[in-house]
């Protein structure tokens, strides 16, 4: 239809597939004055009616207006109703193609505009040009970078065979990638660069090492681990895969890093303050990024949690996947549709169920669940038990295993990683035996809160039995150090190399499992008929699964980086070939699953686990910069108490009206009002999403009564009843 009109019927029919009548747009959002309406001034203000306002003005009013209208500048400012006066607004109106208009109308609009832009002045005219061109580069630029976008081919492939679902996924590891490449990006320009520019003395640089001041001389004593003298290429193995050796003095760890300020020509560089601010940076800039991605998602998740009707005609007449190009995928979207509106129904019995049940059969089935939840603790318990007790003996003993007998070595100092990961294929096939008997929701998807529970619970489990490892301290030469100095001479590169350790083995294992496990099923169940086999068929690409892999390690990164600063690139060249294993192993080993995730179809899920990863990861990482003393023989801090007792010593180096400032920010006085102002903010919000809620509940209403009543067809009657009624809702 034209601009600013809204299609209508004749009262008591049903509308009737022929030419609409158009009514203007003021009467259907403003009503008379003889129906008594409540005042709508709320609704004038919404995006919607603005634009339709605007598009009006643009189209000239609707079509009719505009053949009735002369034509010529002043032909079109008379029809779209602007003054003189507002000539500067019609500047930033919808352009020809942007109007819901016929070809033979967009052209006399076009027409008209370029007539009009005659008859403005020169700056008027130069400022219209340049907006143009401007949309148009921008435009051009934002086409040509689609296709610099990674991986945008080998996407669409996935989507176009095997569905949104599998394609989110991978899309999913695209956006980890980049993530880890800017936070590499990020510590390199402003750690590890400076340290290695100030080392060589380029760019007529000079550096400052750390001086201990008021420590200990038995703190200050560290010598990285490694052999002397002639090295075997086993040795050079092991330090590549366990971190130590030559690795551990190199840029990749914590250590390195003893230089207190750099000067780049006259320039002072501050190096621990920037390796502090460096790791506050990572995190906000993970958390901004989730967040911003995690809000389509989440309108997305509640436009789909609607009551059971629509998301039953959602499924039936809005379900299918257009991208689908291939057979396969199309009978697997097919079963995939199937097993939702199945579950969909069964939800609906089990909830008839629980509404029938009797004192004795709830009675029965929560006695039931106590039971089950028990054993569940106790795996819990007993995997986290392992890990602690796992990673004490790799702490003692791995240096004195014989440096000799390699494999014993190797398999001492990744006992950790192995027990996690261990438990981590062990503990959800118990949970998925156990759950079949608790009688839950099939919506209710207590095993994946599990998995999830116990992945990143691991490597909580993991970093306290190093910090309780590292804070014993027995002798009155260790608590002058404040920290276990001969176990831990430096344990901020030890902690980074165990979630070094932790990275190279999750990768490891992925790899291993794709080659020695599905492949070799694959050509056991395509060249052999033993029914056995046949019954196994082909692993499952279980998305939810595979999610959780990739968090875990994104988990590790996002703490180890503050100990690894190099880490961040580890974890990109891992994502990068995770996605071609996974890929090869979808298309020629594994099938997608014939019951997918139902949030496969949305990256919220992914993203709100990864959110959940970030949180926990804030938790050790502040311990460790807020509570644990730092190293005193090596590393950025290591004149300071803690890491964070950098920001007030560099607060006393700036002018006192500057640090009064600081300080009353910091304070009480500053921080209530601060937190009062923050909560009437956030109280105005929430009222103003339950107004926008209960003016789309009424809009719904009216809508259900259209599908009812054929006399609400009239635009007119629908819209004015709608708003007279929110009207007196948002003033009542």
């Amino acid at each position: 239809g034209g601009g600013g009109r809204v299609p209508c019927c004749a009262p008591g029919r049903l509308p009737a597939p022929q030419p609409p009548c158009f009514l203007p747009l003021a009467e259907v959002f403003l009503p008379e004055e003889t129906h008594g309406a409540a005042p709508v001034d709320f609704l004038q203000q919404l995006p919607s009616y603005q634009s339709a306002l605007r598009r009006r003005a643009t189209a000239g009013g609707g079509t009719q207006e505009r053949r009735a209208a002369p034509q010529g500048p002043a032909g079109l400012r008379a029809a779209a109703g602007l003054g003189p006066e507002e000539e500067e607004d019609q500047v930033a109106a919808p352009t020809a193609r942007e109007c819901p208009l016929s070809m033979a109308e967009k052209r006399r609009l076009r027409v008209n505009k370029q007539a009009d832009v005659k008859h403005l002045s020169g700056g008027k005219q130069w400022r219209r040009t340049s907006s143009k061109s401007l949309k148009k580069v921008l435009s051009e630029v934002k086409e040509f970078s689609s296709y610099l976008k990674l991986w945008r081919h080998d996407i669409h492939s996935i989507e176009g065979k095997f569905g949104t679902g599998i394609q989110s996924y991978f899309s999913f590891l695209r956006f980890l990638v980049l993530l880890n490449f800017i936070i590499f990006i990020l510590m390199f320009s402003f750690v590890t660069l400076p340290s290695i520019i100030a080392k060589y003395g380029m760019f007529n640089s000079s550096f400052a090492k750390i001086p201990p001041k008021n420590i200990e001389p038995h703190c200050t004593v560290y010598e990285p681990s490694g052999n002397k003298g002639l090295i075997y290429f086993y040795d050079y193995l092991k330090h590549l895969l366990s971190g130590t050796g030559f690795l551990e003095e190199t840029s990749l760890f914590y250590g390195y890093y003893t230089i207190d300020a750099t000067w780049i020509s006259i320039v002072r560089y501050n190096v621990p303050l920037a390796y502090l601010l460096a790791t506050f940076a990572y995190l906000a800039l993970s958390l901004i990024w989730i967040i911003s991605r995690s809000l389509e998602g989440f309108k997305q998740n509640l436009v789909h949690a609607e009551d059971q009707f629509q998301s039953y005609c959602n499924k039936v007449f809005a379900g299918w996947d257009f991208c689908i190009t291939d057979p396969n995928a199309a009978r697997l979207k097919h079963r995939s549709l199937r097993y939702e509106l199945q579950t969909d129904l069964e939800e609906e019995r089990l909830k008839r169920k629980i509404a029938d049940r009797t004192t004795k059969e709830k009675l029965r089935i929560y006695s039931l669940r106590i039971f089950i939840n028990v054993i569940v603790l106790a795996v819990l318990l007993g995997c986290f038990y392992s890990i602690y007790r796992a990673t004490f003996f790799s702490q003692e003993n791995s240096n004195g295993v014989s440096n000799m007998n390699f494999l014993v070595n190797l398999l001492v100092q990744y006992l950790p990683s192995i027990v996690i990961t261990t438990a981590n294929i062990v503990a959800p096939q118990i949970f998925s035996f156990l759950i079949r008997y608790e009688d839950y929701s099939p919506a209710f998807e207590i095993r994946m809160i599990l998995c999830v529970f116990l992945r990143l619970a691991s490597i909580g489990v993991l970093l306290f039995s190093l910090w309780s490892q590292i804070s014993s301290c027995n002798t009155d030469m260790c608590k002058a150090c404040g920290y276990n100095y001969e176990l831990y001479p430096c344990w901020e590169s030890q902690v980074g190399q165990e979630m070094y350790k932790l990275m190279i083995f999750d990768f490891i294992v992925i790899l291993a499992v794709t080659l020695f496990v599905d492949f070799p099923r694959k050509l056991l169940v395509t060249h052999c008929s033993c029914k056995l086999l046949q019954w196994f068929g082909l692993k499952e690409f279980r998305i939810s699964d595979n999610v959780l892999e990739i968090i875990y390690g994104q988990t590790i990164c996002w703490i180890g980086t503050f100990f690894s600063p190099l880490l961040p690139a580890i974890a990109t060249v891992k994502y990068f070939i995770i996605f071609y294993i996974k890929k090869v192993s979808l298309i020629h080993t594994q099938k997608p699953a014939a019951r997918p995730f139902r949030a496969s179809s949305s990256n919220f899920f992914f993203l709100l686990v990864l959110l959940i990863g970030l949180v926990l990861a804030f938790v050790p990482l502040g311990v460790s910069i807020a509570h644990i003393p730092s190293s005193k023989a090596c590393g950025p801090f290591r004149n300071f108490n803690t890491s964070w007792a950098v920001v007030p010593h560099t607060i006393l180096e700036f002018p006192k009206p500057l640090q009064q400032v600081l300080y009353g920010i910091a304070s009480e006085a500053f921080a209530v009002p601060f937190f009062m102002v923050i909560c009437l903010v956030m109280f105005y919000f929430i009222a103003l999403a339950r107004a926008h809620k209960r003016v789309a509940e009424q809009l719904k209403e009216q809508l259900a009564m259209v599908r009812f009543d054929p006399l609400f067809c009239t635009p007119k009657v629908f819209f004015v009843s709608v708003i007279r009624h929110a009207g007196k809702q948002q003033f009542s």
